[in-house]
């Protein structure tokens, strides 16, 4: 994969130092590395050598980009290390451990054309039958190594062609992706739509996956017989008009036996609906999904908790939280199927009325409900209330009521049924000095028990933040999990050195979860773009 990834690059550079021999190149780029090195951990097992624990002295995930843009041609590379991992990033077979340049591009653009060759993402409609992605939190980079071309061959209509292997870590499978996509915009040719702002969209979508036959046995004396491609579809349609909008989508998949489906030769499907509406200081959202037998992968026989080697995504219609008690039950979309629903609705009540005072105030509600088989597997329902007291200061307070089916996400436990309050509060002392604080609490008969969670925060304009955190065990364990930080921020750079403790749990984004061990140690982060 080194070779055909640097010979791509020499390729890609060749053309674009011809390309754009004529037209101003912009360069830019990231560097990211998290590092950590790590302390052992009795109390909750993260020592070396053990399962749960580490096996180097030092640990880190390190990405560097460089990309090149004119006006004809684009090109780009990133340079990962990660021989090292970060607790929690591998798989069981170690694949996530590794060092090169797994991705390479070039593309070229011509009036209504554009070709890229190497590695690239694409998404499909909402992602149900094809979303190629990098999301560095969860360790996943699914990207294509092939061939894409964008068409547009008249205003409204854009057709998309790609062919390619899909990374699997450090790996490229022989296992083939392709597939086309085609959109109309209607608006695009009636006038009187574009005149009562009325856009409406209309797309279809197929993608193939081709793999090889493989011996397996389905008992002593029968083998499974394998189909070698598998075709998904999907149609779509979208309204949006004065605040409204409304999306409605449908995709299927063929036979797709898998080592996650327990070899089931039944077809795949999935529905969705989603109204909404939006207007200054008020907005509302309705969706509900069904799905079955949609987990779509390059590799028929990767295990279950593997997260490489997805071909399309569900979204999880559950709210991703950001604070540290409300995100310790994450849900993550299950792949033989569900009844997913949710809805939120959000209101800002103007200032110097009753409920809105001085400054106003806005109340938030989400309520989402997943279940299959008669059983529930999540539910969250949660009310936010955002409001400024002063000039200086202002509060956000949230009650959320939780239903964590911890059997269904991770094979025990049973029903874990929680009670979480929060309260943040914000005080600006001037316009360099800004302090931030919350306090959280977490009750449950289930699992661990209660959970006491407290932060502080303070900004020092333009360079400095100071971060002071503890998640206490006040259940059933009574441990302490610290973390302390300080961050230095200089034009595009910024650094961050800490001691952190961390708690065995699960890191989720979009319905796609990562198993996070136990951890303990000295952590240091740079991040630089330019």
């Amino acid at each position: 994969m080194k070779r055909i990834a640097l010979l791509i690059f020499n390729f890609s550079f060749l053309i674009a130092t011809q390309g754009v021999a004529q037209d101003k190149v912009v360069v830019s780029g990231s560097v990211q590395s998290d590092m950590l090195v790590p302390n052992k951990d009795t109390e909750t097992g993260f020592v070396k050598g053990s399962p749960t624990g580490y096996d180097d002295y030092f640990m880190t995930n390190t990405y560097a980009d460089v990309a090149l843009q004119s006006k004809y041609v684009d090109a780009g590379v990133r340079f990962e290390f990660t021989q090292f991992p970060m607790p929690g990033f591998n798989d069981n077979a170690n694949d996530f451990k590794g060092w090169g340049f797994p991705n390479i591009y070039v593309k070229g653009k011509l009036k209504n054309v554009e070709i890229t060759g190497g590695s690239f993402y694409e998404q499909f409609g909402s992602g149900f039958i094809l979303r190629t992605y990098e999301e560095r939190s969860l360790g996943i980079d699914n990207s294509l190594l092939g061939g894409r071309i964008v068409y547009t061959p008249y205003k409204g209509i854009t057709l998309k062609a790609l062919s390619g292997l899909q990374r699997t870590y450090w790996t490229l499978k022989t296992n083939t992706v392709s597939g086309a996509d085609v959109e109309l915009n209607l608006e695009e040719w009636a006038k009187k739509m574009q005149e009562k702002d009325v856009r409406l969209s209309v797309g279809g979508s197929w993608v193939n996956k081709y793999e090889k036959d493989e011996f397996v046995m389905a008992d002593p004396t029968h083998r499974y017989n394998f189909p070698k491609f598998v075709n998904a579809f999907d149609f779509r349609t979208n309204l949006q008009t004065h605040g409204f909008g409304f999306l409605a989508e449908y995709a299927f998949k063929t036979q797709d036996p898998t080592l996650i489906n327990s070899y089931d030769y039944s077809s795949g499907q999935v529905g969705m609906l989603s109204a909404s509406y939006s207007k200054k200081g008020m907005s509302f959202l309705a969706q509900a999904r069904r799905s079955e037998l949609m987990d779509f992968r390059s590799q028929r026989n990767i295990p279950r908790l593997s997260r490489a080697a997805y071909i399309n995504h569900l979204p999880a219609f559950t709210m991703d939280h950001t604070y540290a008690l409300a995100a310790l039950y994450p849900y993550a979309t299950q792949p033989d199927g569900e009844w997913a629903v949710q809805g939120s609705a959000a209101y800002t009540f103007k200032k110097k009325s009753k409920l809105g005072g001085k400054y106003g105030m806005t109340a938030k509600l989400n309520v989402s409900h997943v279940r299959n088989d008669g059983r529930t597997y999540y539910q969250d329902i949660n009310v936010q209330l955002e409001r400024k007291l002063t000039k200086k200061f202002k509060m956000n307070l949230m009650y959320m009521n939780q239903k964590y089916n911890q059997t269904v996400m991770e094979g025990h436990g049973g029903m874990i049924h929680s009670n979480i309050g929060i309260v943040e509060g914000r005080y600006q002392f001037n316009k360099k000095y800004t302090l931030r604080a919350e306090l959280q609490y977490l009750h449950t008969p289930q699992d661990d028990g209660d959970w006491l969670y407290g932060l502080a925060e303070l900004s020092i304009v333009p360079h400095w933040m100071i971060s002071l955190a503890d998640m206490y065990n006040v259940g059933k364990t009574n441990t302490h999990y610290y973390q302390g930080s300080v961050t230095y921020n200089i034009k595009s750079h910024r650094i961050q050195l800490g001691y952190v403790r961390n708690r065995a749990g699960f890191n989720c984004s979009g319905g796609v979860c990562r198993r996070v061990p136990a951890s303990r140690g000295v952590t240091l982060s740079y991040n630089y773009n330019f």
